[in-house]
């Protein structure tokens, strides 16, 4: 297991996900989806994330969020790039905290790790989507001096719109 990374609170500790944890993070991830009412878009499966989080080219960093040792919730990111400020960024793709342990201050952690990271990696923002009816996140971001870019839109090709698109090179 990877070394623990102790926070202000001594009941929560985050640690970078390892390749044992991959069934614990298909877990949090089904239960994000569960959430977000999005089950039936979960496809994913634990060897994806062996290829895609802990292979040779690895796509994405987890971190893992424990309270009192055991699994609380995790933030799947990866690093984009920002050509206006010619940084790196970082892009938060997944943050879950398990619903009977909120209010503990572990999601206030893990994205204050990600600004610790964001630092120490000379990176320019970190960015996330949120659902907008996901009022509770919507106002936890903002305490936390996060800004709703509300003038963008978010477009995505997915499936065989990637194999259209593709054909359009041909």
């Amino acid at each position: 297991m990877n070394e623990k990374i102790r926070t202000k609170n001594q009941d929560i500790t985050i640690r970078f996900a390892s390749e044992e944890d991959v069934p614990l993070i298909l877990s949090l991830i089904r239960g994000l989806a569960e959430y977000e009412k999005l089950t039936e878009d979960v496809i994913v499966t634990e060897q994806l994330l062996k290829e895609n989080l802990f292979s040779k080219r690895r796509m994405a960093e987890v971190l893992i969020a424990e309270y009192k040792n055991e699994p609380a919730g995790f933030a799947l990111f990866f690093h984009n790039f920002s050509t206006f400020i010619g940084k790196p960024g970082i892009y938060l793709e997944d943050l879950l905290v398990k619903p009977e342990l909120r209010g503990k201050g572990i999601g206030k952690l893990l994205l204050a790790y990600l600004g610790k990271l964001a630092q120490e990696r000379d990176c320019g923002r970190i960015e996330w989507s949120v659902l907008d009816w996901n009022e509770p996140a919507i106002q936890f971001y903002k305490k936390l001096g996060a800004k709703p870019m509300d003038e963008w839109t978010v477009f995505r090709v997915t499936g065989e719109s990637i194999g259209k698109l593709a054909e359009l090179f041909d």
